[in-house]
Parts: C-alpha cells; structure tokens; sequence
C-alpha cells in the first residue's frame, strides 16, 4: 500500500469544494458578517476603516455586502464566481491596505479567507451548487 497515492473519486472532489464552501462561507457569515450588519443598522455612530476614502458607513456597507449576501451566495453555490470577488477583494484590501503594517496576526485570518475565496474561485462551486444544476440545464 502506497500512502503517497492515495486517490478518491470525482465525487469527493465535488463533496470538498461543497465543504470548502459551505465551512468558509458560513464562518464569515456568522464570524463576521452579522455583526457588522448591526454596527451598520444600530444608533452608534459607524467607526470603520476607510482604505479608499469612501467614507467609514460606505465602506462597511461594502463589508457587510461581502461577508453577508455574498457568503450566502457562496453557500447556495449561486453565481458562484460572482459572488467571490467582493469576498477576495474584501480579504486582501484587510491584508493589504488595512492592517499590512501591523503584524502577522492580523492579517492571518484574512489572507487565509482570502486564499481559500480565491481557490474557490478558480475552481468553481462544484457539482453540488445551484450553479451547477442551473448550467445543466443552460448547456
């Protein structure tokens, strides 16, 4: 027996991307994104960071676009691709522009989130995503 070669079916690749999408996209759903949507609807005034100048409110209600209805997006496997970008370019502006001088642990997270959105990006939601179903019947 050869550990070095272990091979599974199609289908497991397909079970993976599901996990991959369902585990990543719900962590930032409920990890991230519900808590911004009550700092974006609650009386307090909105202290976000503002990479690009487009004010504090503006710019996390374009978090909370990402990490909330695109998450979801993601996890239903529906305009799969689509819905990653936002979630990539919301990971590495963290990484990038937001906390790059500030250290290792934070942008940890983020790069890791990032990588992930941008793997599922290249590889497509899978067989298991309405994306899928959708593009059955569209060929």
């Amino acid at each position: 027996m050869n550990l070095l070669r272990i091979e599974l079916s199609e289908r497991y690749q397909h079970i993976g991307l599901l996990l991959a999408r369902v585990g990543f996209g719900l962590t930032i759903l409920f990890g991230h994104g519900l808590g911004k949507v009550s700092r974006l609807f609650g009386p307090e005034e909105i202290k976000f960071a503002d990479p690009y100048g487009l004010g504090p409110a503006f710019s996390l209600g374009l978090a909370t676009f990402a990490e909330v209805i695109c998450s979801v997006l993601i996890i239903a496997g529906l305009f799969t691709r689509a819905a990653l970008i936002p979630l990539v370019f919301t990971m590495f502006t963290i990484v990038f522009v937001v906390n790059f001088d500030k250290g290792f642990g934070d942008i940890e997270k983020a790069a890791l989130f990032g990588m992930a959105f941008l793997a599922l990006f290249f590889t497509g939601p899978g067989k298991y995503s309405i994306d899928a179903r959708l593009n059955k019947q569209n060929p």
